[in-house]
């Protein structure tokens, strides 16, 4: 049951990961809330206080043409530390936050081939909620068990709703860039290959309301390379409070050589947060050109010396005048 359960998890992830307004659909039923009188909905988005009851209506619907049951539950939501893309916690698994907080109408049920049911769900926000953004789904788990690729495991299927709730009190946003780690990767002779440099770091929501971050990356110091700053890419569009997600970017035109730092910072709603790694770059063809050049001046002085003295000193010799021969002694006398 367990091993269904993680399985289901990795599946329920694909269906809340960003995507354009819709259902949730795996192309043979969808989760979705009912139609309010103005607009279609993507998503529950209801405000909430503590200490009341809210009510809605989803619509779950089979496109297939076979009678489909599904067990349904309420979830809560959660960042995969994987890539920040959104996913729930299994059926199994104990709810704390909006999972904690809601139930379906009715746990199972039947849907008819290519119909749809509707069901009331019913969220109790406790009186002690804390204020700011909570974020659930409501779930809807195929009950067939289907063999698990290349493994005896089971594997049951589910989509899931996303369900915002926003708690009354003060909004406070809040973004830190933690565990920055600069690898430079860059071919032995600059400019001859693609560089491999990546950075990596740490997002984390502080605060108590959803998050749709900017990251960017700035060198600072003395270094060959690119531009001095560049705006990371594969960032959450929806980091949830309390969460935090390790995430990892190349690139390209990263410093080839130099020393100095280099820093990732992030905004977001106002917020602020920075985080840097020190580099010391050097290429190892800049060192070889260099110890050439070191040895080659050795050999010339060692010659040098072993001819003699030195043209200089030659030079000064050859200015300077031999001293006169001593005058001859006389006799002494017998």
């Amino acid at each position: 049951m367990r091993a269904a359960s993680v399985a289901l998890l990795l599946i329920v992830l694909t269906a809340l990961s960003p995507a354009p307004a819709g259902a949730a659909d795996n192309g043979e039923w969808s989760v979705k809330p009912a139609d309010s009188a103005i607009t279609p909905r993507a998503a529950f988005r209801l405000p909430a206080h503590p200490g009341t009851t809210l009510s809605d209506r989803a619509v779950v619907s089979n496109t297939t043409d076979k009678d489909l049951t599904f067990r349904l539950y309420v979830a809560d939501a959660h960042n995969t530390e994987r890539d920040g893309g959104l996913a729930v916690r299994g059926v199994e698994e104990t709810q704390r936050d909006v999972g904690a907080w809601g139930r379906p109408e009715r746990d199972v049920i039947t849907v008819p081939p290519r119909s749809a049911v509707t069901v009331g769900i019913t969220l109790r926000i406790p009186r002690d909620a804390s204020p700011g953004d909570h974020v659930g789904a409501l779930v809807a788990v195929d009950e067939r068990v289907r063999p698990g690729t290349g493994s005896r495991l089971g594997v049951q299927r589910g989509v899931g709703a996303r369900i915002y709730l926003r708690v009354d009190g003060p909004e406070r946003p809040g973004v830190t860039v933690e565990d920055v780690r600069f690898d430079a990767r860059n071919p032995s002779i600059p400019w001859t290959g693609a560089a491999e440099s990546t950075v990596s770091y740490t997002l984390r929501n502080t605060g108590n309301v959803n998050l749709d971050p900017r990251v960017s990356v700035h060198v600072g110091g003395v270094y060959l390379g690119g531009p001095a700053e560049r705006r990371l890419t594969n960032v959450p569009a929806e980091l949830l409070p309390g969460q935090k997600v390790r995430l990892s970017a190349s690139w390209p035109g990263a410093p080839l050589a130099g020393w100095g730092d280099v820093a990732v910072t992030a905004t977001a709603d106002g917020s602020r947060g920075s985080g840097s790694d020190g580099f010391l770059e050097v290429p190892w063809f800049l060192v070889g050109c260099l110890a050439l050049l070191s040895a080659a001046g050795m050999t010339v002085l060692r010659r040098r010396r072993r001819r003699g003295a030195t043209p200089a000193a030659e030079a000064r010799s050859a200015a300077q005048p031999e001293p006169a021969a001593p005058a001859a002694r006389p006799a002494d006398p017998e």
